[in-house]
């Protein structure tokens, strides 16, 4: 290097860097700098640098906003990755700290010199504010994920469960091509004071098309008895005509549909083979049984933690028509401390909402009544867990969430359910009638070849014939008409499927 090159250079190297003459300007520029990480170097006049920062932030910006807008499925993927979280954590923290250095190092190169020390210390507050407001927000992102990973690894982290009643799922690029309709096993456990172990008193099924969205659920009273078992399970050769006792007194309790998630497994255990839940197993096949479908997963919620949830999403908003009991027990006549009162838009809180799905206390009609509340609180559910909503209370609702959820969904497939869930929030979610008067009159002998019939017609609805030209009449010698035996297969009772927004209507009795 030639003599005169770095004469010229060390003129440069000394030479001022340009500075605004204001502590203020300085001060504005360097903070409104942070929204783009750089811009407020190219202002010092530090052109590579400032360059470089820049460009850097602007990748970022469009790579988050690829991924938000054409990637969403990937970044949900990516959020259900307990490993890759970790990642995220630790990515989030190092440009958490790239951001503070470049907000502190922008301030100090655009700073006066001459700056007084009142104007000095102004500006170092408000860059400490604002490296704290960034600190704190970086530490809630981490907050937030981590609480992600927690919930995904306590609900979902059972990828190597071995159970027989869960589909092998071979197809994971198109997971709805293999399920073109997903029906899900709803439970509602209540292990509470004076219960002699679990009880569901809760159990529905949701049958989901996975194309439309479009949702049915279906409603199961709790003391119905002699449920069903497939014909290849080994719960049928011991109960051929049903869970029940034949030789047993007519009232037999724990013979109950919501009794079976305890008793088979403390009569039969292991009788299904691996399973981290044989209770939930047991219903899946029986509850499937009895309605003609296959049930691919269950999901159990525990009714302490549905309160939780509930307090979580900031409450729920129902329409009340009648009131409803809040405590009580009909067996023991002991009455409710209140009632719900009736009125349209009631806002309730976790324990009034726990109590508007399952209060019965001298309700007329007292299960089908409680199974028609627990499809409108479902549908509430449905509709305050907003996007804005879920993402403002989150952490709230994912430790809500690991006392709440059982199931036996596996991780990989909660990727896709949430895609689905999606198309359920926008699409028709419909209840289908089992139809009480004609098949269960009573709990003790239900008509499941009846309710059969009824779920087969309401998801695949058969099309109507035409009607066909009458025939032309011809002069025929009469003939002898053979007599036609009346058929002995079980009538199908005609399908019933209310639209949860006019069934959960105001509408007081």
């Amino acid at each position: 290097m030639s003599p005169s090159t770095r004469a010229r250079r060390a003129a440069r190297a000394r030479r001022p860097r340009p500075r605004l003459r204001t502590s203020v300007g300085a001060l504005a520029l360097a903070v409104l700098g942070a929204l783009l990480p750089g811009t407020a170097y190219l202002a010092a006049r530090r052109f590579r640098l400032g360059t470089v920062v820049t460009l850097t932030s602007l990748t970022a910006y469009g790579a988050a906003a690829y991924l938000g807008l054409k990637r969403r499925d990937d970044v949900i993927a990516w959020a259900l990755d307990p490993e890759l979280l970790l990642w995220v954590v630790g990515g989030l923290a190092a440009a958490a700290l790239c951001w503070v250095v470049v907000l502190v190092t922008s301030y100090k190169m655009l700073r006066p010199l001459t700056a007084a020390p009142v104007s000095r210390l102004f500006g170092a507050v408000v860059v400490g504010l604002v490296c704290f407001a960034m600190a704190s927000s970086t530490a809630l992102g981490a907050q937030t994920l981590m609480a992600q990973r927690s919930l995904v690894r306590k609900v979902f982290g059972n990828d190597e469960t071995k159970s027989q009643t869960r589909p092998t799922i071979t197809n994971t690029k198109d997971v709805w091509a293999q399920l073109p309709r997903l029906n899900i096993l709803l439970l509602g456990a209540d292990d509470g004071e004076g219960r002699d172990g679990t009880r569901t008193d809760t159990v529905m099924v949701a049958s989901i098309d996975t194309r439309t969205g479009d949702t049915a659920l279906i409603s199961l009273t709790r003391n119905w008895m002699r449920m069903p078992f497939p014909k290849d399970s080994p719960l049928h050769k011991l109960y051929p005509t049903g869970f029940w006792d034949p030789n047993g007194p007519k009232e037999q309790s724990n013979f109950y549909l919501d009794a079976m998630y305890r008793m088979v497994p403390e009569l039969h255990p292991g009788i299904l083979g691996p399973s981290d839940n044989e209770g939930a197993d047991v219903l899946k096949l029986s509850v499937g049984e009895a309605l003609g479908l296959k049930l691919h997963y269950y999901v159990q919620i525990n009714l302490a933690g549905f309160e939780q949830l509930v307090e979580a999403l900031g409450g729920i908003t129902v329409n009340i028509n009648y009131p409803v009991p809040v405590g009580g027990n009909d067996d023991k006549q002991i009455p409710p401390n209140r009632y719900l009162e009736p009125g349209p838009n009631r806002h309730l809180n976790g324990e009034d909402a726990l109590w508007f799905a399952r209060g019965r206390y001298k309700v007329p009609g007292a299960d089908v009544a409680r199974q028609a509340r627990q499809r409108c609180t479902i549908k509430a559910i449905v509709e305050r867990a907003t996007p804005q909503n879920v993402l403002t209370n989150y952490q709230s609702i994912a430790k809500a969430g690991e006392q709440l959820i059982r199931t036996d969904v596996p991780e990989k497939l909660v990727p896709h359910l949430v895609g689905l869930g999606q198309k359920v929030k926008s699409a028709r979610i419909s209840n289908i009638d089992l139809d009480k008067k004609k098949n269960y009159p009573n709990g003790r002998n239900p008509n499941y070849a009846g309710m059969r019939a009824i779920v087969q017609n309401a998801l695949t609805p058969q099309p109507k014939p035409r009607p066909t030209a009458p025939a032309t009449t011809t002069t025929r010698r009469p003939t002898t008409q053979p007599t036609t035996k009346p058929s002995t297969r079980p009538a199908a009772t005609p399908t019933t499927s209310d639209n949860l927004t006019e069934a959960c209507a105001y509408n007081p009795s």
